[in-house]
């Protein structure tokens, strides 16, 4: 195992195997393909290597694995390798060394015949036009790679109308493609892409022709259908904020080779080298960090059974002046303020419930931060819930303090985020009233 390998398993602590596996994986245009690389591995730069042999390094040595559900990053700059490294997984270009693994599967050595089963029904590509045909009604281009498997016409019919709902497209699929604007057409390409249930996605710099706007709601999109069908995907682009945003993982590339390769928030906290901190120098931080990654544990937290006088000693306790309250599941209730919570145990009430703000914010673990600000616009110092998507289980909250260490450059959370949430609510940490515990 290399060592960039076994840094990133114990980073993902994903104890389950890969679902793809890249082995010291070269591609190199040209004749003298083993000159060129032993040239490259005795130090010679790419430039140097493509000046004295006429061949290019595509890739070098890359070594990764990728998990079942996980979105994989390749980010570089144009000639640095990414599109190339992403069809020599599925073969569309020939490694000149190396392994590649789909399932434990020697894809590598795979005769065409069983290659072309493979890319049918296992690995499918998303290239940046999605290659939609214009004589071709919606539902048709939508059921196009299943058709293409063989699959029944009424079964086709019904995936792709599916399908299109899951994009947002009710009513269009009787139109011709040539009937929809750009963004619309992007979201037939990538229901087509769903439509066909490959598990592993090849995604090639699909959203980098639309303009800005459309591009953020696409990525929306993306993320929202891949929290529902999670595929994997390894995904391409130019763009370092859609790569911090969309990943789990980041490789960035420089001349055929990754140079770094972990998580969005460890490229942006760590960066390996000084190419990568040039790289990541002007990132909008408000755009590609997270909730999660500025998000502090409660040290307290409430239960809609237990009564007023309870929770005011244990705020107290601990001088919050607001406390998270759940059910008994751990699902979010809402949020009770110390005030609130004295004044029901001042009047001996046995329920906790009338002291709780339902209608408090909440964000769920991967809200960018910039949506996360204008939830801290008020000199409020109540902090903000973070839940896990779908079930609202409380993953943790955010303070003001923490909500600002995490849009700084700083490799390290100020004293005021903490590590947990022992200070939320009080002078110490959010420099605002906490005597309403007191």
């Amino acid at each position: 195992m290399s060592k960039v390998r076994e840094n990133v398993t114990q980073e993902q602590g994903n104890s389950g195997e890969p679902i793809i596996r890249v082995e010291e994986c070269s591609v190199v245009f040209g004749r003298k393909s083993q000159q060129a690389l032993q040239m490259r591995r005795s130090g010679k730069s790419k430039a140097e290597v493509e000046r004295e042999t006429g061949s290019t390094i595509g890739v070098y040595d890359a070594d990764f694995e990728v998990y079942p559900s996980e979105i994989f990053v390749v980010i570089g700059l144009s000639g640095s390798g990414k599109s190339t490294l992403l069809r020599a997984i599925n073969r569309l270009i020939e490694p000149t060394e190396g392994k590649i693994y789909l399932d434990g599967e020697y894809i590598s050595g795979m005769r065409s015949k069983q290659l072309r089963q493979v890319r049918r029904k296992k690995i499918g590509m998303v290239f940046q036009h999605f290659g939609l045909l214009p004589n071709r009604t919606v539902v048709d281009n939508i059921s196009f790679g299943l058709e293409i498997q063989g699959v029944p016409s009424g079964e086709r019919s019904k995936s792709a109308e599916e399908t299109l709902e899951m994009v947002g497209l009710q009513g269009q699929g009787n139109k011709l493609i040539t009937e929809l604007s750009g963004g619309m057409q992007q979201r037939v390409g990538l229901a087509r892409a769903l439509a066909t249930e490959q598990e592993i996605l090849l995604m090639d710099e699909p959203f980098s022709a639309l303009d800005p706007l459309i591009r953020r709601d696409m990525q929306n999109l993306f993320l929202d259908i891949q929290g529902e069908v999670k595929r994997t995907v390894v995904f391409v682009t130019h763009d370092l904020d859609e790569a911090l945003r969309l990943g789990h993982r980041v490789a960035i590339m420089k001349d055929g080779e990754i140079v770094q390769l972990g998580s969005p928030e460890q490229i942006l906290r760590e960066p390996a080298n000084e190419y990568v901190e040039r790289f990541v120098e002007d990132v909008d931080y408000a755009k590609v960090r997270m909730a999660e990654s500025v998000m502090v544990q409660p040290k307290e937290v409430a239960y809609t059974n237990e009564g007023p006088t309870v929770v005011l000693r244990r705020m107290r306790q601990a001088g919050l002046s607001h406390i998270f309250v759940l059910d008994r599941e751990r699902r979010l209730v809402g949020l009770a303020e110390a005030e609130d919570v004295a004044r029901l145990a001042e009047r001996d009430e046995s329920e906790l419930r009338a002291a709780v703000d339902d209608d408090a914010p909440v964000v769920g673990r991967r809200t960018p931060l910039r949506e996360v600000l204008p939830l801290f616009i008020d000199d409020s110092d109540a902090p903000l819930a973070v839940v896990e998507e779908g079930d609202r289980r409380l993953a943790g909250g955010i303070v003001r303090g923490s909500l600002i260490a995490g849009l700084t450059t700083s490799t390290e959370l100020s004293e005021e985020g903490g590590e947990n949430f022992s200070g939320v609510g009080t002078r110490e940490h959010s420099e605002v009233g906490g005597e309403g515990g007191q």
